[in-house]
């Protein structure tokens, strides 16, 4: 008797897996995007705002704190 590999022994669990819960939903790419705007959401735009983003010529970009230039 041959053992499987492991690639073969997880389409074999994720193919029973599939017949228990059915396929992976695929919903509608083109669709609008949701945002809440909950107090976490709040807290992260807050956040953000502590930053200034660079692009350099090459299109790379970073990040540089906006407080330790003394603008924020």
């Amino acid at each position: 008797m041959t053992k499987n590999s492991w690639p073969e022994r997880l389409m074999k669990a994720t193919g029973k897996l599939r017949m228990v819960f059915g396929p992976a939903d695929q919903g509608a790419l083109g669709g609008p995007v949701q945002y809440v705007d909950d107090a976490a959401h709040r807290e992260r735009q807050k956040q953000l705002q502590q930053w200034d983003v660079v692009r350099n010529s090459d299109g790379s970009t970073y990040l540089v704190s906006r407080v330790s230039d003394g603008r924020a």
